[in-house]
């Protein structure tokens, strides 16, 4: 049995079916993978090009512990599954990798009807309410069922996009079987700052763009990024702050705050900052003076007001310091109803090698159920697509062992 019709669980259902047994596909939706296709309507990122060793890296302290299912199913791996259904990808110039139709749902339409052909049975409008060792309990159409299994995968996702099915409501349920869970968290996340009056008025919804974040990690390492985001009234979103959740929200977790700096000129260094600014011209507005040499716009002025008193910056010298340095702080991540996935889930001491609870033998987790996270760039999706390809062959390997 699979409950959780997302890309983790589906994977699990393929390689069990593929190795003879008989599999049942259970959701509480009335269709599979609904939170997968949403991810494809802006351009579906699959998986990531870079090379495998820098790949690892984006899985933070997890990384060794996903290493055998990545290792198992690369990034390559899966580029050559999706073309086996059909369906060609290309690399971006990010290295982003993505389908031909830059769509998830011709993918999924292919893989459904695969799973269809095979044997996989599915049963949608399951609400799991209830779990006590390999028998599961069921809410469909207002009523309860019991169903047991030989072996059950759960695939239930994380708590971030909860309409579309991944509510985290089974913490509670693996928690009364002792199963040890980490609090399920906001991760690639806007986060909230408290910004002047002046600056929620004048550059609300503007894009900040071609800056450079950096954070300092407890260790003292320094993490640098270039990119783009959006201010928002009550602080920031897009793709750069995402890049910083998982430290940005560890330090407020520990300190309640935590501060960016911002580089609003990344690609000037400070001579050349300096040798622009020398060139005034009589009677002409601080904030021309700004747009003409640096060409900034509003929005990095309105920054660079919002952390710094004019006396401060009123030589070159004094505002090149301060274009490149503007200490921003964030108090709060954004609600995880609100993001794109969560952080959090069954720890890794609560499972084995192949992701069975050491608490329920013969009950597996995978995908965003499981306590890692990833930004965003194809890595969620590998990593999910990885551990149920994991867990699949950690099914089987179990079963044949209870058959001896």
């Amino acid at each position: 049995m699979v409950i959780g019709a997302g890309p983790a669980g589906l994977m699990a259902a393929e390689v069990i079916q593929s190795a003879g047994l008989s599999v049942e596909v259970f959701d509480a939706k009335p269709s599979a993978c609904r939170k997968f296709l949403l991810a494809g309507v802006g351009g579906m990122n699959i998986t990531h090009a870079e090379p495998y060793d820098d790949f690892l890296t984006r899985y933070y302290d997890k990384s060794a512990w996903l290493e055998p299912s990545i290792k198992a199913f690369t990034p390559t791996n899966l580029r050559q599954w999706i073309h086996e259904l059909g369906i060609e990808t290309f690399v971006g110039t990010s290295g982003r990798v993505f389908p031909e139709q830059m769509k998830a749902a011709p993918l999924l339409r292919n893989w459904l009807k695969r799973l269809k052909e095979s044997g996989v049975t599915f049963h949608m409008r399951h609400r799991l309410v209830g779990l006590e060792e390999r028998a599961v309990t069921f809410e469909h159409l207002g009523e309860t069922t019991v169903v047991q299994a030989d072996a059950i995968v759960l695939a239930l996702g994380g708590a971030s996009w909860p309409k579309l099915g991944s509510d985290g409501k089974w913490v509670p349920l693996l928690e009364q079987n002792q199963v040890d869970v980490a609090p399920l968290e906001s991760t690639n996340c806007g986060f909230y700052s408290n910004w002047s009056d002046h600056l929620k008025q004048q550059c609300a919804g503007a894009p900040l763009k071609g800056v450079e974040f950096s954070f300092t990690l407890p260790d003292g390492e320094t993490v640098s990024r270039k990119g783009e985001c959006i201010v928002t009234a009550d602080g920031m979103e897009g793709s750069l702050i995402y890049a910083y959740s998982k430290y940005l929200r560890d330090e407020i977790n520990s300190s309640d705050k935590a501060t960016l700096r911002i580089n609003l000129t990344p690609d000037l260094s400070r001579d050349q900052l300096i040798q622009k600014l020398t060139k005034t011209k009589a009677k002409e507005s601080f904030s021309k003076y700004l747009k003409r040499t640096l060409k900034l716009d509003a929005a990095k002025i309105a920054l660079l007001y919002e952390h710094y008193s004019k006396h401060e910056f009123d030589t070159p010298e004094k505002l090149a310091q301060c274009l490149h340095n503007i200490p921003v702080c964030f108090y709060k991540a954004k609600p995880i109803e609100e993001v794109i996935s969560s952080a959090g889930g069954v720890l890794e001491s609560s499972v084995d090698d192949f992701f069975m609870l050491n608490r329920l033998p013969g009950v597996f987790c995978a995908g965003e159920m499981l306590d890692w996270e990833a930004p965003t760039g194809g890595y969620l999706l590998t990593a999910c697509f990885a551990t149920g390809h994991r867990v699949g062959h950690g099914v089987v390997n179990w079963l044949k062992k209870q058959s001896l």
